[in-house]
């Protein structure tokens, strides 16, 4: 790796409930970010809300910004989803926080270029979800189906599905994946893993972590139905499905578990990646807090969280310890972290942003970034330093998939006082 990160857009942030966000394209050698810009940062007003991708040439260092909407809405949750279709072209898809019923999207002109984008296409949930709003994208194709999913939360703000039979040109609606009565603010927090062949993996929560002591359950997609992580189908048919409660699945984490006589609550999807048969997840979750423990119990003075390494064999999870979190990253969002990435190419490999060194267990003045490697299945760790003595946080950090012969490492820096205000750089490691 390069000693220092480049920094390829000087105002941009992600949620981490999209992917991919950032892709590796191996044809043109360059990799794709995505990002939300914030009118705290460069450019101000006139350029706050905007969705921008961020190309770097991996040979020559050089990046380049490209804007997909301008002004859309200052909030990271707005971040596009990308995906590399078959011809070339890219799929970008984004959707605002709840503030209106769209799902939006755009494919570049030309293969293996960003500059040039056709008109933005909208597909409106307003009749479906009851006008509640839609958020987040998440893309992933199937050779098998010849098919594009698209994950959004939308009705009943449960996980709900977009299918797409020509690569993202148009879209109808697929159906639900779960469903619930709510309890607070939403259905569930998915993180998803396609192999690209014939497989669509998930975790998931209840809800929300501030409104229910969560847990979190593992299944997969494959031949037109939702199967449990053992293989057992547990919906089908799956496109047009009224959606099942996630309880169905198989439980990867359970509310109250206990690990170095810690016990464990609230539980949060943090990264899901897979290869062959085997998967790793992080989650978050809060350590020993009493007082929280309860269903739907409001709780602002977390101040120990963890992050967990959950590995699959393609029969069964193991949890492990994987490092501490530390306290809320905002003091309005109590379960938020610095969250982490597994490598997508090797699962033995971690990146963790947090205001705690795994390797001493010292609390440091900003969130850095480490990169951890296990040699037995994610029960020991071994730590380095990627970032130190930082002037800002380095949060959320990303693995970008798309070529195993590349190694890069994003994640954005700065000050950020909530989703919608920050003033964040994006910046990426690479070898």
């Amino acid at each position: 790796m390069s000693p220092d990160p480049i920094s390829i857009n000087d105002n941009g942030a992600w949620c981490w409930f999209q992917d991919e966000r950032a892709v590796v394209d191996p044809v043109a050698n360059t990799l794709l970010v995505g990002s939300v810009a914030a009118p705290e940062g460069p450019g101000g007003e006139s350029r706050g809300g905007n969705i921008e991708i961020a190309v770097l040439d991996l040979a020559t260092g050089q990046s380049t910004v490209h804007v997909l909407h301008r002004k859309l809405e200052p909030d990271d949750h707005d971040a596009p989803a990308l995906l590399i279709r078959p011809d070339g072209r890219y799929l970008a898809m984004y959707a605002k926080h709840k503030t209106d019923n769209v799902s939006r999207w755009r494919i570049s002109t030309q293969p293996h270029d960003a500059s040039e984008w056709g008109a933005e296409q909208c597909f409106d949930w307003t009749e479906l979800a009851d006008g509640r709003g839609a958020t987040y994208s998440n893309l992933h194709r199937l050779d098998s189906e010849s098919r594009v999913y698209n994950f959004v939360r939308a009705i009943n703000d449960d996980p709900t599905m977009m299918v797409s039979e020509d690569d993202g040109t148009t879209w109808s609606f697929g159906g639900k994946l779960f469903t619930r009565p709510k309890v607070g603010y939403v259905n569930g927090y998915t993180r998803y893993f396609g192999n690209g062949t014939d497989r669509i993996d998930l975790i998931t929560t209840d809800h929300h972590p501030r409104d229910f002591n969560n847990s979190i359950y593992h299944g997969f997609i494959r031949d037109n139905a939702l199967h449990d992580g053992q293989g057992q189908v547990v919906s089908k048919p799956l496109l047009g499905s009224a959606g099942i409660n996630q309880s169905s699945l198989s439980t990867v984490f359970q509310a109250g578990t206990e690990l170095d006589g810690d016990v464990l609550t609230h539980g949060w999807t943090v990264d899901l990646r897979g290869q062959g048969p085997q998967l790793a997840a992080i989650i978050s979750c809060r350590a020993n807090d009493v007082n929280g423990a309860l269903e739907r119990e409001q709780v602002l003075d977390v101040d120990d969280h963890r992050l967990l390494y959950a590995r699959f064999d393609g029969t069964r999870w193991q949890l492990h310890p994987l490092a501490a979190a530390g306290p809320a990253l905002l003091p309005h969002e109590q379960d938020y972290t610095g969250l982490g990435a597994v490598d997508p190419y090797d699962l033995d490999r971690v990146y963790i942003s947090a205001p705690v060194d795994p390797r001493t267990g010292d609390a440091t003045a900003h969130y850095e970034i480490y990169a951890g490697r296990t040699r037995d299945g994610g029960a020991t760790w071994e730590w380095e330093a990627v970032t130190a003595n930082s002037r800002v946080n380095n949060l959320r950090p990303i693995v970008p998939p798309g070529d195993a012969g590349v190694h890069a490492v994003c994640w954005f820096r700065g000050t950020m006082r909530s989703s919608q205000a920050y003033e964040t750089e994006v910046v990426v490691l690479s070898r």
